[in-house]
């Protein structure tokens, strides 16, 4: 094999890689035990709403609404089309249509209390909620009229119950609650929407896909190690391992420094960065390998600085290609997929870096010689004994 002309001296600086790779990562852990990971959507539980515009929404004035709603860590992202919009907030809709219920009932009631909702007997089936209200009388509540005159609730019967008020409402407050948050961005935008749907992540499904995508990372952690070990060294497993992780860690320091949102579609592109880490690793120990075996009189350090001089090319063209796909996903593309774009720019640079200087560093650091990668001989079988 021809070897390079100029043989970049990368061991030489390990030293100091090694260093500004420590400190980033003591940064990522400080902003991870500090901040946090502002956790999305998917992870913490909420609601997940789509409407249709007839005509291109205006996500600044969307957003005012929802922050003038006071709704919980509110997103709005188009997706589809510049006519439909995501609206995404860890608020679940019934919780919050009690909330501004209970401050309507304490403004309008005189001095009652709304103390919840209850699912309506059987006398009541054409309805959805009733609202259990107490120190009220029935005339009072009803002249009060703390509902309002909107009709978004339909039709409304009054009964009483152990001293109690009962408001029977044909619609569901979250559904009511939905129509008024839609009727105040229409107000704001001047635009006609159409609610397309309304989902609900619970709390404990958040929880279940956050223990699923540790376990993931876990699993991947795992068969790479296993991989690089039956076809290379363990040296080498260990040296992907940690690089591995620098990168992950990196990555996820950078969400939880920066406070961005940390969703599904980023854990994909995490899950994706092992694969495109690792791919990019392999490389590299494969032509060490390979240098190992024919350059058998060139210290341990110089065939990794060959090795790695030979694939630098490769490796440069690889990522600069892969990053006309991520830039052009993250202008281009839509607020949907920013999460996924930037976690894989961030974890890509981390990823060559590593590939250079964390994993090929840790094999030399271990020791890693031509012996350890020489192939074995064959065990000499009895027919072969024979004289």
């Amino acid at each position: 094999m021809i070897q390079p002309s100029r043989v970049i001296n990368f061991m030489g600086v390990r030293h100091y890689t090694s260093a500004i790779s420590i400190v980033f990562v003591l940064i990522s852990f400080a902003a991870l035990a500090v901040n946090g990971l502002k956790l999305g959507l998917d992870f913490t539980g909420g609601t997940q709403l789509e409407v249709l515009f007839d005509r291109p929404a205006d996500l600044d004035k969307i957003r005012d609404v929802l922050e003038a709603e006071e709704l919980k860590s509110p997103v709005a992202v188009l997706f589809g089309s510049d006519r439909e919009v995501m609206i995404r907030t860890q608020d679940q809709m019934k919780e919050k249509a009690l909330q501004k219920l209970r401050l309507s009932f304490a403004a309008k009631g005189n001095g009652a209390v709304l103390e919840g909702v209850e699912r309506p007997e059987r006398e009541y089936e054409s309805f959805a909620d009733v609202l259990v209200v107490s120190n009220a009388s029935l005339d009072s509540v009803r002249q009060a009229k703390p509902l309002g005159d909107s009709g978004d609730y339909g039709r409304v019967e009054y009964s009483q119950r152990d001293g109690k008020v009962l408001v029977i409402v044909e619609k569901s407050i979250e559904s009511a609650y939905l129509n008024q948050l839609i009727g105040d961005m229409e107000s704001a935008t001047g635009a006609d929407i159409q609610l397309r749907s309304s989902e609900f992540v619970g709390p404990q499904i958040g929880g279940e896909l956050r223990d699923q995508g540790g376990l993931g990372l876990l699993a991947a952690f795992a068969l790479v190690f296993l991989y690089v070990a039956v076809q290379f060294q363990w040296k080498f497993s260990v040296g992907a391992i940690i690089g591995l992780i620098h990168n992950v860690i990196i990555t996820v320091g950078c969400f939880a420094l920066f406070q961005w949102d940390f969703d599904l579609n980023v854990l994909a592109a995490v899950l994706a960065l092992i694969g495109y880490s690792i791919n990019d690793t392999i490389v590299v120990f494969d032509r060490i390998r390979e240098n190992f075996r024919i350059l058998r009189k060139t210290s341990s350090h110089e065939v990794i600085n060959i090795s790695i001089t030979q694939t630098l090319g490769r490796t440069i063209m690889t990522s600069a290609s892969v990053y006309l796909v991520l830039f052009s996903l993250y202008f281009i593309a839509g607020e949907v997929l920013q999460g996924f774009a930037l976690a894989l720019i961030i974890g890509i640079v981390a990823g060559t870096y590593s590939s250079v200087y964390i994993a090929s560093n840790i094999a030399a650091a271990l020791g890693v010689t031509k012996e350890d990668l020489m192939p074995r001989p064959k065990e000499e079988t009895e027919a072969d004994a024979t004289p």
